[in-house]
């Protein structure tokens, strides 16, 4: 009877493209994902589930009407929501967010272009507090990278160039206070690196 019922629903149009409801599942008979075609394109809500569970969808895409980009929802197999965002296929595009347990306080907030981390990333405490403030290019650390402790404190402050450390590089302890600076050159130290000991410069040979 199920499968009759699925023949019914899984449709295709005179050019052989999907057309209406469609819904499919797994060898374990729990359902993989439903939704709507339309010639062959996703409209509509399509809902995606996890192969042990089908009480919950883990995916929920959200087809744009004349576009191919779809608002996308991660959910946990309980159904707590975990991102939201934007995706072109299975790329994912511009602005990101994910959530605590609690789906309301915010922990990521990072960009996408053409499937790869570009901009801006964010990460923050529980309290609502900056962690880090990173930015990429094309996938890679590029530019500057500051992280803090959960007090607001700056601990690091250096800078990237296509994935490697490059440049500038100050780190703090958790009271704000300079322990060393230097510089990087392709992911290695170079030149003289300054220590401090209690905001004092050290005299090291």
């Amino acid at each position: 009877m199920q499968i009759q019922a699925q023949e019914k629903v899984n449709k295709f149009d005179l050019n052989g493209k999907r057309h209406g409801v469609w819904k499919k599942q797994y060898s374990n008979n729990n359902i993989r994902y439903e939704g709507t075609f339309e010639s062959g394109k996703e409209i509509g809500v399509f809902k995606y589930y996890d192969i042990t569970d089908s009480t919950h969808p883990t995916i929920i895409k959200t087809f744009k009407t004349n576009s191919n980009v779809a608002t996308v929802k991660f959910y946990t197999i309980k159904g707590i929501l975990e991102s939201t965002g934007e995706m072109i296929g299975k790329n994912r595009i511009g602005n990101w967010q994910y959530y605590y347990p609690d789906e309301k306080t915010l922990m990521i907030e990072e960009n996408y272009e053409n499937g790869f981390l570009n901009g801006a990333y964010k990460s923050y405490y529980k309290t609502g507090k900056i962690s880090e403030i990173l930015n990429y290019k094309a996938g890679k650390l590029h530019g500057t990278a500051k992280r803090f402790a959960d007090n607001g404190v700056l601990l690091d402050d250096i800078n990237y160039n296509n994935g490697k450390l490059e440049g500038s590089a100050k780190y703090y302890n958790l009271y704000g206070k300079l322990i060393y600076a230097g510089n990087y050159k392709n992911d290695e130290k170079i030149g003289e690196w300054e220590y401090y000991d209690n905001g004092e410069k050290e005299n090291r040979p």
